[in-house]
């Protein structure tokens, strides 16, 4: 048992250092990666006599075991392509003869679309008052987010020498280890302009030197995903939001705000640092008006058939 433990633990390595190696995948990346492959084979050594014997059937009983468990379709999805692109890599190299996850199919969505924040909702998490270190650094988090449309990962990861305040841009580094640049608005600058000097006297007071993260914590180290998480659902209560939202939320909020005042979706493409079109595609929920609008507005046909639907509104309503 403890050989075969041993055997598949190697395997895992092996495919984690060729996503860090071949494929380019960032550390974050690779490390959610090994966490879930890492799940799995734990709970198959728990659970399974036959460690070298997973079929079809220990996925599917695996997948019900995170149903029961109460996780979300979206994490046990993701645990699954984790999985598949393991047993994938297995048969490419021989280790397996056919892949126990090939037929195993992604659960169904729930068909709801990530959420974003109204404009008045924006300005409201943005009004950050006080001028002490923490008020002056959560102002400056929210305001680069959603200027910017960055990840979470891509902002914990800047470093000062990222940040070009005179040009309004800064350089993020997305995933697969491909860098863009993204731009600061006025309000962004202002904001980091502010910062930047209580961040320096921080580090200054706690005798730490020079440290290249952009944002730290209050101990003067850098800041983690689990740390702007936190910050945001304490700024969002205080800012009488009741939706919830997460750090993704003024993501898909900056992706929204522009694509409902008519920038083109592959010019978000870019900003968003998506490879494909169709991940962008998520974000285009603009209301039926607006998509009315744009249709009378762009096709040769469209004002009549705008004319049109208003005379049919209008009849239905005798």
């Amino acid at each position: 048992m403890a050989e075969l433990k041993l055997r598949w633990s190697e395997r895992a390595e092996e495919y984690l250092a060729y996503l860090e190696s071949v494929r380019n995948l960032t550390g974050t990346t690779v490390s959610a990666y090994r966490r879930d492959i890492g799940d799995f084979l734990s709970w198959v050594w728990e659970n399974q006599d036959e460690v070298d014997d997973i079929d079809r059937d220990t996925l599917r009983a695996y997948v019900a075991n995170l149903t029961r468990g109460g996780f979300s379709r979206a994490s046990i999805n993701r645990m699954l392509s984790a999985l598949k692109g393991f047993f994938r890599f297995l048969v490419k190299h021989n280790v397996l003869e056919t892949s126990p996850a090939a037929e195993i199919r992604s659960l169904k969505g729930s068909g709801d679309l990530p959420g974003f924040l109204f404009d008045e909702e924006v300005e409201n998490l943005l009004g950050i008052t006080g001028d002490d270190f923490k008020s002056l650094r959560d102002k400056a988090i929210f305001e680069i987010l959603y200027s910017t449309g960055c990840r979470l990962a891509e902002l914990t990861a800047a470093d000062l020498g990222d940040v070009e305040i005179g040009r309004g841009r800064m350089l993020v580094h997305g995933k697969g280890r491909k860098d863009r640049l993204v731009f600061l608005g006025d309000r962004a600058v202002r904001a980091l302009r502010s910062y930047l000097p209580e961040r320096q006297a921080l580090l200054q007071r706690r005798g730490m030197g020079e440290l290249q993260a952009l944002f730290l914590n209050a101990q003067g180290r850098r800041l983690t995903g689990r740390g702007v998480a936190l910050i945001l659902e304490k700024r969002i209560q205080e800012a009488g939001i009741t939706k919830h939202a997460s750090p993704h939320t003024l993501r898909h909020t900056f992706a929204t705000h522009l694509l409902e005042r008519g920038a083109d979706i592959r010019v978000v493409q870019e900003l968003l640092g998506h490879a494909k079109l169709s991940t962008t595609q998520v974000y285009t929920h603009l209301g039926l008006g607006r998509l009315k609008q744009i249709y009378a507005e762009a096709h040769p046909h469209g004002a009549m058939s705008a004319a049109g639907d208003k005379r049919n509104r209008h009849d239905e309503s005798k």
